[in-house]
């Protein structure tokens, strides 16, 4: 019983530490509105500006968990 409970602790933590923002409703907001404007094929700048240079430059392999990536740090941050 302890050990799925520190699981849950350490990620509830490390998420937390990582993107301070996550607990706000107002960052989840800005996450689905970049998640709409997606599906129209239009890039949000605030995700823009969170993307890397690279990103773009080296097309380095755009994955669902890159995109993520780029848009937690984009919202959550």
């Amino acid at each position: 019983m302890k050990n799925p409970f520190f699981l849950f602790v350490g990620i509830v933590f490390g998420l937390w530490l990582s993107w301070p923002g996550i607990v706000s409703y107002k960052n989840w907001e800005c996450m689905f509105e970049i998640l709409e404007a997606s599906k129209k094929e239009k890039i949000s700048f605030r995700a823009f500006l969170a993307t890397s240079p690279n990103y773009f430059l080296r097309g380095e392999k755009k994955d669902n968990l890159s995109k993520f990536r780029i848009m937690s740090d984009a919202c959550f941050r």
